[in-house]
């Protein structure tokens, strides 16, 4: 049984990733700001877990973009899962700079300094570092400040997530939920994506703290299936029951409903940053989580029923690799 810390433990990620951890026998330790982000915790994925498996979790406040904060946090832990991102700002790039790449260089920092060496970092699939993408820069950059380091990484570098608590297909189902008649999808909606059960990415994050072997890989994750855009919206409308007429925009006409979108913090399924990511696939090799961790992904299609339940609810969309706290999983 190993200590390990997990940034971003109340995030999309985090709040699958903890339970994983901790039915593999681990003591869990998640980094959280609030202590109301402890009780949501608690009172949310953990609540249903054996009374054995919650006694070994426990809470540290600190803040990644926040080094004084960190030193504490650290104290006793054998490893760390790395998951805090932000998919997105309304602050021309600054935020994501400041929490991904910022946040991860002090995270990083902080675990040479506490003498921890094990460390696993949540990237994404098809980043690059180019100042024009934000989104795609910040976590690019991230994932370098990793692999240069001295620490024992794996870097996990997932397509799309899907499950429950995510955000890109909840607000897809939210927009669905919102607009009577049509949904907009990007340029000719071909662009193509791999997603990813949340729960196959756990086991993953699992498998590697528990395999030395994994040290010093970088690794492609996505689901045994390439959807396109508009195939991925069509099947969030399946799985919601509602129909609507999915309408192909302009790439720059859809950037004036982002941008416009972004001015009141709207809840538009891609940022203006992110549609000029679309030029680029977001997939990797279909047999890539079975060839190295030895589990069939779970494919998506006929499994995204939680989003019909969660606008039962009225519950929102649950952070995508987006909040501070929380994990990154954008397009």
């Amino acid at each position: 049984m190993a200590t390990i810390l997990v940034t971003g433990a109340t995030g999309f990620v985090g709040s699958h990733t903890v339970p994983a951890l901790l039915a593999a026998g681990h003591r869990v330790i998640g980094l959280v700001r609030t202590s109301a982000s402890a009780t949501s915790l608690a009172a949310g994925p953990l609540a249903a877990l054996p009374v054995d498996q919650r006694a070994r979790f426990s809470t540290r406040t600190g803040d990644v973009t926040e080094p004084a904060s960190l030193p504490a946090a650290l104290a006793g832990v054998a490893a760390i899962v790395h998951l805090v991102a932000i998919p997105r700002d309304f602050n021309s790039g600054r935020d994501l700079a400041r929490v991904n790449i910022e946040g991860t260089r002090n995270v990083v920092q902080a675990a040479h300094s506490a003498g921890v060496r094990r460390f696993v970092h949540l990237g994404a699939m098809g980043v690059v570092e180019d100042p024009n993408l934000h989104y795609a820069n910040s976590k690019a950059l991230a994932e370098r400040i990793v692999r240069e380091s001295s620490l024992d990484w794996t870097i996990l570098k997932p397509s799309l997530m899907w499950g429950e608590g995510d955000g890109f297909f909840g607000i897809i189902a939210r927009l669905a939920r919102w607009s009577p008649l049509v949904i907009p999808v990007p340029g000719n909606g071909k662009s193509r994506f791999q997603p990813l059960w949340v729960g196959d990415l756990a086991h993953v994050i699992v498998f590697c703290l528990e395999h030395p072997e994994t040290v010093g890989q970088t690794h492609e994750l996505g689901g045994p299936t390439y959807w396109t855009y508009r195939e991925i919206t069509r099947e969030v409308l399946g799985a919601t029951g509602r129909q609507r007429v999915i309408l192909p925009m302009p790439v720059p006409l859809i950037s004036l409903v982002a941008r416009a979108n972004e001015l009141i913090h709207g809840p538009f399924p891609v940022a203006s940053d992110q549609l000029r990511q679309l030029k680029l696939d977001n997939i990797g090799p279909l047999d890539g989580v079975s060839r190295a961790f030895g589990v069939e992904p779970r494919a998506m299609n006929g499994h995204l029923g939680y989003l019909r339940r969660r606008g039962r609810s009225g519950g929102q969309p649950g952070a995508g690799v987006d909040q501070p706290a929380s994990d990154g999983s954008a397009a």
